[in-house]
């Protein structure tokens, strides 16, 4: 295995080494014998070409910086779904073994009921949150959960002691209302009481890196190191983000879906990313699977041309702002002297998300008729509003495979496409800058909780 993905987990390792010592020692550490702190960025539904430094035209410096300055991760495999993805990071432990063999929404049936499918984070495993508040940790959680809702599963029990959470798979990113027909409503804790969103200036990702400052800010005179795991919305369907972010992208995707795909590849070829001799695999656009059927661009009419255009810039604003808010919580951390003693893990829970939910039967009528959500038809021409508040916004197949180039297939699948992911792990105190490797790796290799003495 390669020598920097080892070093990585004997960090991470490091951390818990002599949990119980901890305790017994002076709270107080200088700043030569402090341990590092540990800051986790989870994007979701991310697809594997939407960061620069994974050959995106999408603006992301931030990441890009981690990626230069850190060892960039070619190879990096998660779970096809987010809970599974979220569990073994969480326990560093295989997904089934901790409750949450499927994502409970898309369960099979015989899947119900059955050991290993009990849909939360169950009593099995210890969160690696418990095991560093243990060792003289304060540890942080902000953004989606989705492993359990009860108050035995929420993050708060499961070892965080500062968090706010949402509780389901998703949920509109600018007001208190759940995306999709499955859930009536959506369901928010902070610590261990459910709580409301504000009702004025929220966007999930800025509200979610303003609360994660203000849980640093609360113990950082404390000399105690933490863990911070940010677990954004972006870029979840729906997707959504601050109209300056959206029309930073105009006339960037008027070519299309294939065309986006061959571009990255090409740029990522270019990066050292992929082999020269990789190419395309255009056998998913031929599926007869409505959902993921891509159609040929050229068949589009000029309208529904601008409107997958402008669907795709709104996926790509959703993107951008996320890494804008990473960039705030970095400057904050150089502010109050804590960056480069802070080992920075950046990775997606899984590849990019095909489905239109507003497209089946059905659905449609539950959006307009319950959350008033803005349709194709309502925009009248005038898609400027996309992504706004009270206008749902998806991207479908075609730009979901442009997301995961130059890997095959989606979320949900065992193919590429489904599990492959960045992962940059920023350390300058033990990581070389500027390290790529093509090791193979998976997120359960992440978390070392074992206390070694």
């Amino acid at each position: 295995m390669n020598k920097h993905f080892l070093i990585l987990g004997v960090l991470v390792m490091l951390l818990v080494t002599g949990c119980q010592e901890t305790q017994k020692k002076d709270k107080t550490q200088t700043s030569e014998n402090k341990k590092p702190n540990v800051l986790v960025l989870l994007a979701d539904d991310m697809g594997y070409g939407d960061i620069g430094a994974y050959g995106s035209e999408i603006q992301t410096p931030n990441v890009d910086k981690l990626s230069r300055e850190g060892v960039q991760f070619t190879n990096f495999h998660v779970g096809a779904a987010c809970s599974p993805t979220r569990t073994m990071l969480m326990t560093g432990v295989d997904n089934h073994r901790a409750g949450l063999g499927n994502m409970t929404e898309i369960q099979a049936d015989n899947q119900f009921g059955k050991p290993g499918y009990e849909g939360y984070l169950n009593d099995n495993v210890v969160s690696v949150a418990t095991r560093l508040k243990d060792g003289g940790y304060h540890t942080y959680m902000v953004g989606k959960w989705h492993l359990g809702h009860s108050e035995t599963t929420i993050p708060y029990a499961k070892g965080f002691e500062r968090s706010f959470a949402l509780m389901e798979s998703g949920a509109d990113n600018w007001v208190e209302q759940p995306y999709a027909p499955m859930y009536e409503s959506v369901h928010y804790f902070e610590d261990n009481k459910q709580v409301s969103l504000p009702t004025e200036n929220y966007f999930s990702s800025n509200y979610y890196t303003d609360k994660m400052m203000s849980y640093i800010t609360s113990n950082k005179d404390d000399g105690k190191p933490f863990f911070a795991y940010v677990s954004y919305q972006a870029v979840h369907m729906p997707h959504q983000a601050p109209k300056e972010y959206i029309d930073k992208y105009d006339g960037v995707y008027d070519e299309g879906w294939k065309e986006l795909r061959k571009a990255r590849l090409v740029k990522q070829k270019e990066l050292g990313i992929v082999s020269k001799e990789v190419t395309l695999n255009f056998d998913n656009e031929a599926t007869t699977e409505p959902d993921w059927k891509i159609p040929d661009w050229e068949s589009l009419s000029d309208e529904e041309k601008k409107y997958n255009a402008r669907s795709m810039q709104t996926y790509a604003g959703m993107v951008d702002n996320m890494d804008f808010n990473i960039g705030r919580l970095l400057n904050y951390l150089k502010e109050i002297g804590e960056y480069d003693n802070t080992l920075i893990i950046f990775l997606s829970d899984n590849g990019a998300d095909p489905n239109q939910l507003p497209t089946k039967p059905g659905f449609g009528a539950w959006y307009k008729g319950n959350y008033d959500y803005v349709s194709k038809e309502d925009y009248e021409g005038d898609y400027s509003k996309m992504g706004q508040k009270g206008s749902f916004t998806d991207y479908g197949a075609g730009w979901a495979a442009a997301a995961n180039t130059p890997n095959s297939y989606y979320k949900t699948f065992s193919t590429e496409g489904g599990i492959r992911v960045p992962f940059i792990a920023w350390y300058p105190k033990s990581l070389k800058s500027g390290k790529m490797t093509n090791e193979f790796a998976f997120v359960k290799d992440i978390i070392f909780i074992k206390c070694k003495f």
